[in-house]
Order: structure tokens, then sequence, then C-alpha cells
């Protein structure tokens, strides 16, 4: 039998980020399918500003986005009313969100905290024996200053704060943590990380290996460990919903809430579910893709954990916790065109507004999670997609 030769995608060596490099791709698109690229080659920017965000540009996807809000936030870093875009193709979805934006800022609005800020490169140091591997992570505590010199070399913005150390066998694992500015920070933590490597490995007296990566940071994957000691930011949204507000909006009272987020939480567990709450991956999905994050990340960002007292007067106290919020406000694909305009709309596209972006999203979660939770008790919940999640056109 013969071999079909491979077809190479077309590249310019000179300059692939041109509309005639994307223009010379559809149309070998269309040679080898017959389908013409006409609503993804429609996009808006020069695609010279794609480079060092994709290769073999051929175009764009479009996906709707919707406006939620207001919603108040009463923050260290987030104050005020926020409209929210949120892009999805899931009907029912921004309107949900709407609805419980509504309800919390009837109620005086989110109180947003950012509790911690970390991320992780996470290499293995390998030896012959376990003794070996304790007494190199003794030397590691001891020369903390000299590694984190050394990582710090990389990155004008990333700071070494802390080693964590987990002994398995002859491996030595360690977690370095960063503190990564208005960067998410994986590259950062990734480029410091093997330069502190290096290092070691030259100044360390006794022969050993190291592996970069020993998926001990769980990078796009929801992980435990991240839950109990964080990645990227860890933030808390909370309020106080009236019983009579939640009433009148959502058509339930506190003590029905209070009951359900119990049986909720059983289900959880049974489950071994990332989260005792609905549905974060849906605002931070919708916000991720809006505002240019790595939509990725929301495989480890949507583990949450939600928290509710029923108060002595008969309103109820809400939170969720977000432990591994992965954003950023600068790099990647943020400075995008579509993306940086979602950014501006929220106050988040300019220096030291990453933990405003974080407590935004927070806030965003919590109304989702209330709205959600209530549809279900209401029994609107099936009803509302199918009024506003059925396609007409």
């Amino acid at each position: 039998m013969t071999e079909t030769p491979r077809q190479a995608i077309p590249r310019d060596p000179d300059d692939d980020y041109s509309e005639a490099a994307a223009e010379k791709r559809r149309a070998f698109v269309y040679d080898r399918t017959g389908i013409a690229l006409s609503h993804v080659s429609r996009y808006s920017f020069d695609p010279a500003m794609v480079q060092g965000h994709i290769e073999n540009f051929v175009g764009v996807a479009q996906v709707p986005i919707g406006l939620a809000g207001p919603l108040r936030i009463n923050g260290e870093h987030a104050t005020g009313d926020f409209f929210v875009p949120l892009a999805t193709t899931e009907g029912a979805l921004v309107a949900s969100y709407n609805r419980g934006m509504r309800l919390l800022s009837e109620c005086g609005g989110v109180k947003t905290t950012v509790v911690d800020r970390a991320m992780q490169r996470a290499p293995v140091f390998v030896f012959e024996d376990a003794l070996a591997a304790r007494n190199f992570g003794d030397w590691v505590e001891e020369n903390f200053a000299a590694i984190k010199q050394a990582a710090e070399t990389t990155t004008r913005f990333g700071r070494l704060t802390r080693i964590q150390q987990f002994s398995i066998g002859p491996l030595r694992e360690l977690r370095f943590n960063y503190e990564t500015g208005d960067a998410a920070g994986q590259n950062m933590a990734g480029k410091a990380t093997l330069a502190a490597c290096r290092w070691i490995k030259q100044a360390y007296p006794h022969p050993m290996r190291y592996v970069l990566s020993g998926n001990m940071e769980t990078d796009k994957k929801f992980s435990h460990i991240n839950m109990l000691l964080t990645r990227g930011k860890r933030v808390v949204a909370e309020a106080v919903v009236r019983d009579e507000a939640l009433k009148r909006i959502m058509g339930v009272g506190t003590r029905e809430v209070f009951a359900q987020r119990q049986i909720s939480t059983v289900g959880a567990i049974l489950a071994g579910s990332a989260s005792n709450g609905s549905h974060a991956a849906n605002a931070l999905a919708a916000m991720f893709i809006a505002t240019g994050q790595d939509a990725a990340d929301v495989a480890e960002s949507h583990g949450t954990i939600s928290y509710g007292q029923l108060l002595d007067n008969g309103d109820f106290y809400w939170s969720v916790t977000l432990a591994s919020l992965i954003v950023a406000t600068h790099g990647g694909g943020t400075g995008l065109a579509t993306q940086r305009e979602c950014l501006e709309m929220l106050g988040c596209a300019g220096d030291g507004t990453v933990d405003k972006f974080a407590e935004i999203c927070a806030g965003v979660v919590l109304a989702g999670e209330i709205s959600l939770a209530c549809a279900v008790l209401h029994g609107d919940w099936v009803e509302a997609h199918d009024r506003l999640g059925r396609h007409h056109g």
C-alpha cells in the first residue's frame, strides 16, 4: 500500500502572523475539506497581536458574551457595583447569575477577601535511599536564601516565598511557592525553578538527579493538596442573605436553603466531588473566556468549598472559598483586543489589579451558587433551561 505523503500546514518563515499567512491556511483547509472558514476569518484585530499566543493562526472562535449585574462588592480590592461579561453558549446561565447578583446587591453586597497567594513548580530530587533524601532536605532548608536568589534572577516580579518538602522513599518532592504579581505565573514559576534546580545541582556536594516537575503542583488538574495549601489565589466571598429578600426574589426561604445545603454536601461527599457547591465552573469558564484567562485553568480553579449558617434572626450567612483560583490581568491572553475590553469594563486592566479581579470572580461564583440552589428548590430549574436554553434559530 502506498502511503499518502504528509501535507504540512502552510507557514511563512518570514512573517507567519500576517493576514496573508492566515489566508493561506484557510485556503489550505478549503482545498482539503471543502469548508470555507467565512465566519472563523472575521476578526477585528491585526493577526500580529496573536504572536506568542497561538501557532498556525487561521481565525477566531466567536463565543457570545452576555452582561450580568450590577453586583455590589465590598472587598479589599474590588469595591462598588460591577457589570460582569460572561462568555457562554449555555442558555439561562447569564440570567441565573444576573438574578443571584440582584439578590446579593439588595442584601448589601458581597464581602470578598484574598487570603493567600501562591504559584508552584514541584521538582523531584532522586537519591540512592531515604536517608540521603532526608539529608538533602535539611540542606535545602539551610540554603533557602541562596536558592531564592538563584530563582529570582529569572524574573522581575516573581518572589520565592517558601519551599514545601515531601519525602517518598528515595525521592524528595519540593514545592516551590511564588508570588507572581499580576501574572498567573505558571511559566514564571517554571523558569525560576529551573534556575534554582541548576544552582542546587551545582552546589550540592553529593550526587543526585532531578526532574523539573514531579506533577505535585498538579498543573491544570484539580487536587486536594491545592485545596489545602492554595494555588493561585485563595479567595473568600461571603454575604448575609435576608430571608425576606430571598423569598421575594427567589421564592424560597432561608430555612429551606439551609436544609438543602446539608443534603448537597452529603451528596458531594458520596460522589468524591471537587466541590460541595453547585457550579463554580460555569462562572469561571464564562469569565475566563471573556477576559483572556487560560481556559484550562478552570480545571483547578473551580474547586470550591461552600459554607453556610442559619442565623438567629432567620437570615442566612453564605460563603464560598476558592482555594486555587488561577487568574491574571497581565500576560497571556489578557492583552488581546476583546479580552482587554472586558477587563477594562471591570476596571482590571492596569497594574496591580489581579486581586481585584480575583475578588470579582469569587463574588460572581457566590451569586451563581445561590441562584442555582434556589432554582432547584423552587422547581424552576428545568423550566428556565427549557425557556432560555433552547435554540429557536
